[in-house]
């Protein structure tokens, strides 16, 4: 069977799947059920310094947005860091990674950004035992309003200072974890490395209302009347998610910086796209909090079996689609397809016609007995027919063969890949 066992930054598990710090990992209970489920790793629930206490609310903290079988999409949290005094959770740490030396356990932290605070709470995060620190430059409510978490994290300067600061007060291996509430996402890993960061990891949770209570005239969840913006995460973030992490693994300046893949896993096939895309390894939230401790087990066998089918091994599913990655303007126009309607599949519900017809290319056809039928001479090949169709593998996308001819365009398929100034777009050019 494949060998899943990770080595991350130095940082070592039996498996690559950690939880994300959350409050699946918010106390000692908790991260003992993970690790005895299978776990791999843990991020503790991010901590703070002493002082005036953390205080949540006493009420909803999530909002959710559904699929059509109340499948959970998406999660809108409003809680803070933990609100537990800094020394309980420190030796309840202290405790698990005495029991379960070969599980990854990690702390997220989350202080003022003076460098004296950042001192301190190192000093007494060392003697738990952990295997390393992530600094939460992420939270976008709450912890963000009171000058920390995302309002350190929009600022590359901070994050570069912060983690300098860190590096010199500790030996234990640092990663930051990076807000996707930024235009550009290159910029704080940039400033992470520059900083001596061992790692990132990404992406916290992206800011967001999910919904409004059309009785109360509130945003949900509502506290006494009123709501506040939250951090969204679940299935729903995935593809920001995955689009982040493969920016930074195929950006020049950040290239090789070992990444922590974070939003939305919920699958194997989740796990193994952000691995694919740069990732070392993953953390799981919300999976969690929907399905129980236990769902890291079908990823386990999920990944192990896809890796066995392949006869790779985990090392080489690491990148393995980061050079494919690539700009809209290197992408080959020579490559040409056209959408094929298998007839014995098609049960005739019309959603192809009724897409593309109003919302397309009108390259589908209703012949008599209701048959659905392409039109190669409209078809732009957009896939939104695939997309759309409710039958697995009913529509499909057909590759034209060398020298065949585009029967819309004229277009001879299969022609020079190589090539700097395409003739049917002179604005777009391309290296060798």
């Amino acid at each position: 069977m494949a060998d899943l066992r990770s080595d991350f930054v130095g940082i070592r598990s039996p498996n690559p799947f950690w939880l994300a710090s959350a409050p699946p990992t918010d106390k000692e209970y908790n991260v003992r059920r993970a690790f005895q489920a299978g776990w791999g790793g843990v991020v503790w629930k991010t901590l703070g310094l002493d002082g005036p206490p953390v205080v949540n609310v006493n009420g909803p903290r999530y909002g959710v947005i559904h699929g059509a079988d109340r499948r959970v999409l998406g999660l809108n949290n409003i809680e803070l860091i933990t609100d537990r005094p800094l020394q309980v959770n420190l030796d309840e740490i202290k405790s698990v990674k005495r029991d379960y030396p070969d599980r990854a356990l990690v702390i997220s932290l989350m202080v003022p950004c003076d460098e004296e605070s950042w001192k301190s709470i190192l000093a007494r995060i060392e003697d738990t035992g952990a295997d390393g620190v992530e600094l939460n430059f992420g939270c976008p409510h709450g912890m963000a309003e009171r000058g920390m978490g995302s309002a350190v994290g929009q600022v590359p300067e901070y994050i570069e200072m912060v983690t300098r600061w860190v590096k010199q007060h500790s030996r234990m291996p640092c990663i930051v974890k990076l807000t996707p509430n930024i235009t550009d996402v290159r910029k704080p890993a940039e400033a992470a490395k520059r900083g001596g960061a061992d790692a990132v990891s990404l992406i916290n949770t992206v800011n967001s209302i999910t919904s409004v209570d059309l009785d109360l005239f509130a945003p949900q969840p509502t506290i006494d009347g009123k709501g506040s913006h939250g951090g969204y995460c679940g299935p729903a973030v995935k593809p920001i998610a995955l689009n982040m992490v493969a920016e930074i693994a195929r950006n020049p300046e950040t290239r090789g910086l070992p990444i922590s893949g974070i939003g939305g896993v919920t699958t194997w096939r989740d796990a193994a796209e952000f691995l694919a895309l740069g990732a070392g390894n993953v953390q799981v939230c919300t999976a969690a909090m929907t399905y129980g401790f236990k769902v890291v087990q079908e990823m386990i066998s999920g990944l192990r079996d896809y890796l066995d089918a392949r006869e790779m091994a985990l090392s080489d599913l690491i990148g393995r689609a980061v050079p494919n990655v690539t700009d809209w303007q290197y992408l080959n126009l020579d490559y040409i397809t056209k959408a094929v309607i298998d007839q014995d599949k098609c049960i005739s519900c019309g959603r192809c016609y009724a897409a593309c017809e109003d919302t397309s290319h009108q390259a589908i056809a209703i012949d008599p007995g209701r048959v659905f039928r392409v039109k190669e001479e409209e078809c732009v090949a957009c896939n939104l027919c695939v997309d759309v169709c409710p039958v697995e593998d009913c529509i499909t996308m057909r590759e034209l063969a060398p020298g065949e001819v585009d029967a819309r365009t004229g277009q001879v398929a299969g022609g020079q890949r190589n090539w700097t100034q395409h003739p049917n777009n002179p604005m777009v050019t391309a290296a060798e």
